[in-house]
Parts: structure tokens; C-alpha cells; sequence
């Protein structure tokens, strides 16, 4: 433990004497591994990280996510490199929609508004009207309400759940998170009766079942706010659970309980301390946007960021 230890150390320091030679900074998903969200200049959801990004001076971007994420940044900051420290990082929500599987959905419902969830390649979001978070998917599905039809894509739990607080149909795409979908009602209620005083928060990734056993709903930003605020000592979290180092972290009053111990994502596990300093020493698997597609996708976000 103490080797472990002392290694990271040293790789953190490596890390950053290479951050100031690139003029970079570091992303960190509330996902990643302790150690990588540790040596990251920002902490947070995907969006919320690459629009901070956008507004640095920083030449070079490291996100430690997944590749869809690492997409956004790029989109938000044509000008600057990004790099994904693993090129296998991937997201199977993501790759659940193909651009022909989207296009086919449009091709059968000629006219409607085509919303998007912001876990979605780039391509994916050039192919849309506007965009959404986890946070105001809801939101966004009721400000556009008066459209006679609208297709959300591509998470059909988080699209539920709009559609639900919005009043709304949708025509909806079957994709979903399979992290999100493992956690079961059980084993909320089976952490309630052994934690009965606890508070329940749910990723709207879930199933509804989940959801309805739920005193708050969030984005894992969302979660961290009600967590700083609430009163609740004791919190059973539902979202993969690497969230839950920065909930203790931050809240060291509090006890956070995972809602399922196998709530985890292997994609975000991929990136490492190693890694992090490989893609900056050797400035290596860099995200590069087509031009056509970054403009349009930035339209689809930009559209959002109208709306909200």
C-alpha cells in the first residue's frame, strides 16, 4: 500500500510538471478512479467540465472520461487539442444510436424535433436539433412541448422520466445505460432497511422503479448540491459508484451508501495515473472533430443552452 502509494505520488508530480510544459489542463468525470479525480484541475459532469474548459486559456485538454465526453470538449474548444488518456474509453449508451439508426428514426417521422442526449458521439448531436443533460432533460422536453412530435435519443430511461415530468410523448430510442439499468428497486430497499434513516438520490439513467423509490432525482452535480445541502446524515446514492469518493470527500459528516456494489462502469475505470501522464508526455490520442460536424453539433448545444 505504501508503494501504491508513493508510485501515485510520483506520477501525480510527473503529471503535473508535464501540465505546465503543454500549457494543459486535466478533466476529471465524477467517475474516475480517486487518484485521477485527485490530480484534476475540474471535477464534474461531462458538459459542465468541457464548457469550463472552453473558458480557459489552456492549449491542451486531457479528459479523463469517455470518448463522447472528450468529443464535447473538442466541440466547445475547436482551437485547443484534446486528449483521452484510453482509446477504449467508451460508453455503450453512446454506441447503442448509430448516425443511420438516427437518420432512419428521422426518415420516419419527417418533421420532428430530434433531442439528444449529451452522452452521445458528435455525430450524433450534428444529426439533432438540440441537446440535453441529465439535469434538464425535463426542462428542455417542456420548452419545446408544442412541437407535434419530438424523438429523443438515445437513453430510454432518462427519456421516461422527461416525459413523465414534461406531460409529454416521445418517440424514443432504445438505448440505455447499463450501469444505471443493474441498480434494481431491491436493492434500493434492501440498503433502506438496513440504512432506514437514510435519504435515497437516483441518476434519472435508472428505471422508473428506481426512480419512484427516490426522495431526489439529479445529475451527479445535482446529487453533490442536495448532498452539501441537505440535513440528512446518511445518503444512499444510486449512480456508478466511483461518485461516491467525492461525496465523502466533500460531505466528511455524512455517510454515503452505494445502492448496488456492482454499479460500476469499466470504461471509466480504464483511465489511470500512467495514462495521464503518457497522453501528456507524448501528446498521444488526440480527439480531432471534423469541422462540418463540430459546427453542427455546436448548434445543437448551443440551442440548449438557449432554451435553458
Amino acid at each position: 500500500m505504501q508503494n501504491e502509494s508513493q508510485t501515485n505520488s510520483r506520477l501525480a508530480e510527473e503529471i503535473r510538471d508535464f501540465k505546465k510544459k503543454r500549457k494543459a489542463i486535466i478533466l476529471a468525470h465524477n467517475y474516475q478512479i480517486p487518484e485521477v479525480q485527485d490530480i484534476a484541475d475540474f471535477l464534474g459532469d461531462s458538459l459542465e467540465l468541457s464548457q469550463k474548459a472552453a473558458q480557459t486559456d489552456a492549449k491542451v485538454i486531457v479528459f479523463c472520461g469517455v470518448r463522447f465526453m472528450a468529443e464535447t470538449a473538442a466541440v466547445l474548444s475547436p482551437q485547443k487539442r484534446v486528449l483521452i488518456p484510453d482509446v477504449q474509453a467508451g460508453c455503450p449508451l453512446a454506441d447503442m444510436l448509430t448516425v443511420k439508426d438516427l437518420r432512419s428514426l428521422k426518415e420516419s417521422h419527417p418533421g420532428a424535433t430530434v433531442l439528444c442526449y449529451v452522452n452521445t458521439s458528435a455525430v450524433i448531436k450534428a444529426e439533432s436539433d438540440v441537446c440535453c443533460t441529465s439535469a434538464n432533460a425535463d426542462r428542455i422536453v417542456k420548452a419545446l412541448k408544442s412541437k407535434s412530435e419530438i424523438i429523443f435519443v438515445p437513453d430510454r430511461h432518462l427519456a421516461d422520466y422527461a416525459s413523465r415530468r414534461a406531460d409529454k410523448d416521445l418517440i424514443v430510442w432504445n438505448g440505455h445505460c447499463p450501469v444505471h439499468i443493474g441498480i434494481s428497486g431491491e436493492d434500493v430497499l434492501r440498503q433502506k432497511r438496513t440504512h432506514p434513516a437514510a435519504k435515497v438520490i437516483v441518476h434519472p439513467e435508472c428505471t422508473r422503479e428506481v426512480i419512484d423509490l427516490a426522495d431526489g432525482v439529479f445529475s451527479t452535480s445535482g446529487m453533490g448540491k442536495y448532498a452539501k445541502e441537505t440535513e440528512a446524515k446518511e445518503i444512499i446514492v444510486a449512480t456508478e459508484n466511483g461518485f461516491l469518493y467525492r461525496l465523502a470527500k466533500k460531505n466528511p459528516d455524512k455517510k454515503f451508501y452505494p445502492a448496488c456494489e456492482k454499479a460500476v462502469c469499466a470504461d471509466m475505470k480504464l483511465i489511470t495515473l500512467k495514462k495521464v501522464l503518457w497522453a501528456l508526455k507524448n501528446m498521444q490520442f488526440e480527439v480531432k472533430i471534423p469541422p462540418q460536424i463540430q459546427k453542427k453539433a455546436k448548434q445543437a448545444l448551443g440551442r440548449m443552452l438557449e432554451i435553458t
